[in-house]
C-alpha cells in the first residue's frame, strides 16, 4: 500500500529555512514558557507532596474546593479537574506535611464533607512522595533521556557517519524540547509516565530518521554524480510513503488511547500524539537539512584551508 506515488518529487530542502525558523520559534516559545513558569509543572512523582483523588456525585467548582480547604492551613494547595467532566473527579495536591498521612486524609475528607455533604464524595486514592525521593526521580529521569541520546549518537556514528548522527541527535533534542514546551504551555504535569513517553518519542523518531538516512546512504553510493541536496530530496521522497503510513497507523492507536483510555494514561497518550507529529516532521525537515549544513560547512572550511595554503606558498 502506498499513499504517495513512486514518481513524487517534492523539493523538501527548498523549505528548510522556513522549517528551521518555525522550529526555532517553537523551541523559543517552549523555553519562554518554562522560564515564565519557573520550570516544568512537576507532578507528585517529582515535586514531592501529597495527592488525593476525590469523586463527587455532582459537579462542584474547584474554587469552592479550595475555599473548603483553606481553613486547614495546608500551605500551597492545587485543585484540578481529573478525567472527563461528567465523572466529577478532582485531584487535590498539597505540600509535604509534618502531619501523619492518615490524619491528613481524614482532615481533608472531613473539611470537604462539611462543605458539600457527608454522602457527596468518596476518596479514590492517596499518593505520598517525599521531596528527596522526588528530586532523585527527577535526576534519574534526566539521566535516562541523556543516556539514551548519547547511546544513539554513538550507534549512528558507528553505523553511518558523524554528520548523520549530528542530524539525528539535534532532531531528537528538538522533539523532546517541543513536547515539554507543549506541556508547559498547557500547564500539564510532567511525571514518570511522561518521562516514559519522551523516551518512547526518542525511540520512535530515531527509527523514522534512520530509515531516511539509510536510503540517503544507498543513493549516495548509487548516484555519485548528483549533488547532496538532490540525493537527500530523492531519498526523502522515496521513503515518504513508508514514513506517512507508519506515522498515521501509530497515530490512530495513540489517539484511540487518548480518547477512550481513561484519565490514567491521558497525558501519556497526549505526549505521544505531540511526539509522533513532531517526530515525523523533524525526520524530514530537521535531521536531513542538518546533514546538508554540516557538509556545506566542511566544504567551505576546506576551501578556506586550501586558499590559505596557496597564499602561504605565494
Amino acid at each position: 500500500m502506498e499513499l504517495i506515488k513512486p514518481d513524487t518529487n517534492v523539493d523538501f530542502l527548498k523549505y528548510r529555512w522556513a522549517a528551521l525558523t518555525f522550529s526555532g520559534l517553537l523551541i523559543l516559545g517552549s523555553i519562554l514558557s518554562l522560564w515564565v513558569k519557573g520550570g516544568p509543572n512537576y507532578g507528585i512523582d517529582f515535586a514531592g507532596g501529597i495527592l488525593l483523588q476525590f469523586k463527587f456525585h455532582k459537579a462542584v467548582k474547584t474554587s469552592d474546593l479550595r475555599d473548603a480547604l483553606d481553613k486547614l492551613d495546608l500551605g500551597q494547595v492545587v485543585v484540578q479537574d481529573f478525567g472527563r467532566r461528567e465523572d466529577h473527579e478532582y485531584l487535590v495536591r498539597v505540600e509535604q506535611q509534618d502531619t501523619d498521612l492518615e490524619v491528613l486524609e481524614k482532615d481533608i475528607e472531613k473539611a470537604l464533607k462539611d462543605r458539600f455533604g457527608a454522602d457527596s464524595l468518596e476518596l479514590r486514592r492517596t499518593e505520598l512522595v517525599g521531596p528527596k525521593v522526588g528530586k532523585e526521580l527527577r535526576r534519574k529521569g534526566v539521566y535516562a533521556a541523556v543516556y539514551a541520546i548519547i547511546g544513539i549518537l554513538i550507534y549512528i556514528t558507528w553505523r553511518f557517519e558523524f554528520r548523520f548522527a549530528l542530524g539525528a541527535i539535534l532532531a531528537l533534542v528538538h522533539d523532546a524540547m517541543i513536547t515539554i514546551g507543549v506541556f508547559s504551555l498547557m500547564n500539564k504535569e510532567i511525571d514518570l509516565p511522561i518521562v516514559a513517553a519522551i523516551l518512547t518519542i526518542i525511540g520512535y523518531s530515531i527509527n523514522d530518521t534512520i530509515v531516511v538516512f539509510d536510503r540517503i546512504r544507498e543513493n549516495m553510493r548509487r548516484i555519485r554524480r548528483q549533488s547532496l541536496d538532490r540525493v537527500i530530496n530523492d531519498s526523502i521522497n522515496e521513503t515518504l510513503s513508508r514514513t506517512l503510513l507508519t506515522s498515521l497507523t501509530t497515530l490512530v492507536v495513540v489517539v484511540a488511547l487518548f480518547l477512550v483510555g481513561g484519565p490514567v494514561i491521558h497525558n501519556f497518550a497526549f505526549a505521544l500524539i505531540v511526539g509522533i507529529v513532531i517526530g515525523t516532521y523533524s525526520s524530514i525537515y530537521i535531521a536531513s537539512p542538518v546533514v546538508v549544513f554540516w557538509e556545506n560547512m566542511r566544504a567551505r572550511s576546506s576551501k578556506r584551508a586550501k586558499a590559505g595554503r596557496r597564499g602561504a606558498r605565494g
